[in-house]
């Protein structure tokens, strides 16, 4: 009794001279917090809030790790930093690859020990989280054993990717901290140019502009290649892509591009019973991935989707192209003579917009926009469009729980009110409506090619992370580069590569199934047949997937002018009802 209150004395007497230093510690991140949708006095009472939760934690190391992208080593080298100073938490900010994020994570899992207080990992991972029973569920969390840790004025409805972070059961397991969307990324001086519109129209019989489906880009991609060809004595190429057998094949197909041709069933974020991996679940458990079990991951879109993607790198893109990988390629578009892409990362925004490079204005303008993405053939309205990576806030229960509430400060603080508008200007990836909406993006939209509009469009919700099918990312998600790596390299066609990743999915969700370390919703595999009786059942059940094969796999070209889309978006956010 008395050590405990020698140190609330001590406590007493230190609290009180280190106001005004407090005070100007505030005023000092509230100055670097510009702009924010919170007015200066109310993020003042936030900050204060985080400074007064985090008391019972001061002097504590608290470890927190994240993939290396901008709005992260923005986290790192300042919100870390401000974190500290505000809250006298020593708060480490590890930056690593994505793929080290995700084996360390599955390390802490697998061990019990404590690797990391709390992760950004992507909501990929939703499917493996809420499954196996070792992830905090926040949304009991926030009103339960956290509830002294939760900032009032976080305001989860706030967030655009809520959905991502939900479990089948309801529950919020993750919260973005991050998201970018992968969209159609295209030459806008170029398809405004009269002489090249009055040709394309010319030979194909409809109007040059974004191509609404992939007769279209498919089209737009030959005509660059092969009747441009030369732009002022530059050798131009109407695609550009990646297909070296390297991990980062695996995201280009995991991201949704299966789900582009028209893989899959209806549903937002993800297509029930299938998803855009191809996975069938019934109820919250996987039961097949190949079309023998009601899947879709070998069916006649997936393999369509394979072969486009394999026909227009041959066709029009850079020959180099077929041995880059994802991060060789990224800076090519930038170098200005690619027409379009369709597989484009909104994460690629800051460097495409940087003054001097050769796809930009001299008044500091873009010669390029984004725009969402074109439509394969097997694509029903009500499907998912497209990918959208979101890096969401985690807490483990093998984090000691005094460990957990200092970490969750710190996660909190770097999503808030106070920080994430001038977060969202530096690195691009929102996470907040009113951040999306506020007027700093509104004057500054014109500079960023699009996407303030895409992000304010009612198209966004067409852009999904993995969701709740994939049992275990980490173990499927290499499955990908791996059998669609042979298909790229010439070694499998696109039917033998999807077969191969179809057995091998099915295979690993059977181990899992055996293990029953999944519980309830573990997968529990369909017996096989023949695929004409989940075509017939898809048929008769009124879904989508498996889809059988179109006679016609190239429907005529369709497009949209740019500017007339972005007048038909509105120009007001939604309402939404407040949390009570």
């Amino acid at each position: 009794m008395s050590s405990a209150a020698a140190i609330v004395a001590v406590s007493l007497a230190v609290s009180a001279p280190v106001r005004a230093a407090d005070e100007a510690v505030i005023q000092k991140w509230i100055a670097e917090f510009q702009p924010s949708t919170l007015s200066k006095e109310d993020q003042k009472k936030e900050l204060e809030w985080f400074a007064k939760a985090a008391e019972p934690f001061k002097g504590m190391e608290i470890n927190v790790v994240s993939e290396t992208i901008t709005t992260h080593e923005y986290e790192a080298q300042t919100l870390a930093k401000a974190f500290s100073e505000l809250t006298g938490i020593k708060l480490k900010h590890d930056l690593i690859q994505e793929g080290d994020v995700v084996e360390k994570l599955q390390t802490q899992m697998q061990s019990g020990k404590n690797v990391y207080d709390g992760w950004i990992n992507d909501s990929d991972l939703i499917g493996t989280h809420f499954r196996y029973g070792q992830t905090i569920a926040l949304s009991d969390y926030m009103t339960g054993e956290g509830k002294d840790v939760t900032d009032p004025m976080l305001d989860v409805n706030d967030f655009i990717g809520k959905s991502f972070g939900t479990g089948p059961d309801g529950k919020l397991y993750q919260l973005p901290d991050q998201q970018f969307a992968n969209l159609y990324w295209f030459r806008y001086d170029w398809f405004t140019n009269p002489d090249f519109k009055a040709r394309f129209k010319a030979k194909y019989g409809y109007e040059l502009g974004v191509p609404v489906n992939w007769s279209a880009y498919e089209d737009i991609a030959e005509f660059f290649t092969n009747d441009v060809k030369e732009i002022n004595g530059v050798k131009v190429y109407g695609h550009m892509d990646y297909g070296k057998k390297d991990p980062s094949l695996g995201w280009r197909f995991t991201d949704a591009w299966l789900s582009m041709a028209g893989n899959g069933d209806k549903g937002i974020p993800n297509g029930l019973p299938v998803d855009e991996w191809g996975i069938r679940m019934e109820g919250c458990r996987p039961v097949g991935s190949s079309v023998e079990r009601g899947g879709d991951t070998n069916g006649p879109a997936a393999v369509y989707s394979i072969t486009k993607y394999l026909e227009w790198m041959k066709k029009y893109a850079p020959p180099q192209a077929q041995g880059m990988t994802f991060s060789e390629s990224g800076p090519v578009p930038a170098q200005g003579n690619i027409a379009q892409q369709m597989f484009w990362y909104t994460a690629f925004t800051a460097d495409m917009v940087k003054p001097g490079i050769a796809v930009m204005n001299a008044d500091g303008t873009p010669k390029w926009r984004m725009a969402p993405s074109p439509h394969g053939s097997y694509w029903k309205e009500g499907m998912k469009l497209g990918y959208q990576d979101a890096g969401s806030l985690t807490l483990l229960k093998s984090t000691p729980a005094d460990r957990r509430k200092a970490a969750w400060l710190y996660l909190q603080f770097i999503v808030s009110k106070s920080v994430s508008l001038k977060k969202s200007h530096v690195g691009l990836t929102f996470i907040r409506e009113s951040d999306i909406w506020d007027k700093s993006f509104t004057e500054r939209a014109p500079k960023l090619g699009g996407l303030i509009e895409f992000y304010r469009s009612p198209a966004r919700v067409q852009w999904t992370p993995t969701g709740n099918n994939v049992p275990d990312y980490p173990k499927l998600a290499q499955l990908w580069w791996q059998n669609i790596g042979d298909a790229s390299s010439g070694a499998k066609t696109p039917q033998q590569a999807m077969d191969a990743l179809a057995a091998a999915q099915d295979s690993v969700m059977e181990r899992l199934e055996k293990s029953g370390v999944q519980g309830a919703c573990g997968p529990k595999l369909h017996k096989k047949e023949k695929p004409e009786y989940w075509f017939a059942k898809a048929e008769k059940d009124g879904t989508v997937a498996p889809q059988r094969k179109l006679a016609n796999e190239k429907p005529k070209g369709e497009t949209v002018d740019y500017d007339t889309l972005i007048k038909s978006w509105p120009a007001s956010p939604p309402k939404r009802a407040e949390a009570k």
